[in-house]
């Protein structure tokens, strides 16, 4: 099985640059299953129901998840109805929505960090709970979104979870990471995918906005920025019978209107 999972998508801009890249990149590489991160989809903060669908109808068979999934109060309501949506599996009960899903005959899962973000229930915990909540009923083939900030976190997961997941990558910081690599028991891994957004930014929004930020420490609104788009993915072979996966490479584009 081979698996497009692509970064956090920022905005409008985002969202056309999936629907014009994603197509194609499935046709190219031969994908199975494509993981779209829509966190930050709806104008930069959140995600609602008709930009999810808007991923889906781009070519994204799971829309996943983390910090930002309540941004737009409405999707509480709506996530529920989006069989193919995801939010993070360690938020606290009482939650709407899913931690995990299979699609395609693979188990898709998201979790968020702890490190240097607002508290929540303990991921390592939570994944191993489900592991054995599933057990033999768990397909072979299984892919963690690992939505986190901290590099530490992210890495101790991947060999936390090495030989009991296909994949741990990781998104958030909008940064990719140079770090792909397959662990020993079989473990896809990779730091932080990054972003579908405005490359001329600052994680998507307006330098000037961010920068004065630092400068006066006064709120001001976030807009998404515009012009180049980059295009941050990783794509994920995966043997079928064993869950292993045999590589992890990097898919990473420019797009312009």
């Amino acid at each position: 099985m081979r698996v497009l999972f692509v970064g956090d998508v920022v905005g409008k801009p985002g969202r056309q640059a999936v629907a014009a890249l994603v197509p194609a990149i499935r046709e190219e590489q031969r994908i199975d299953l494509a993981i779209v991160n829509g966190e930050n989809a709806a104008g930069g903060a959140g995600l609602t129901a008709e930009i999810a669908r808007e991923l889906r109808d781009a070519g994204a068979d799971v829309v996943t998840n983390g910090n930002h999934v309540w941004d737009q109060r409405a999707f509480l309501k709506e996530i529920d109805a989006l069989d193919f949506c995801l939010r993070p599996i360690n938020l606290p009960p009482g939650n709407p929505g899913r931690g995990w899903l299979v699609a395609k005959g693979a188990l898709v899962v998201n979790a968020i960090g702890r490190v240097f973000m607002a508290a929540q229930d303990d991921p390592f915990r939570a994944l191993d709970a489900l592991l054995v909540e599933l057990g033999g009923r768990a397909p072979k083939v299984r892919i963690l979104d690992w939505h986190a900030e901290a590099t530490s976190e992210k890495l101790a997961m991947g060999w936390h979870l090495d030989g009991r997941f296909s994949a741990v990558v990781g998104s958030h910081t909008h940064v990719p990471t140079a770090d792909p690599r397959v662990l020993p028991k079989g473990t896809a891994l990779v730091a932080d995918t990054g972003m579908v957004g405005p490359r001329d930014s600052v994680l998507g929004i307006e330098p000037e906005i961010i920068v004065s930020r630092y400068l006066d420490h006064l709120p001001h609104r976030f807009a998404v920025a515009g012009g180049i788009v980059q295009f941050n993915s990783v794509v994920i072979d995966v043997d079928e019978e064993t869950g292993r996966a045999r590589s992890i490479e990097r898919v990473d584009r420019e797009w312009s209107v």
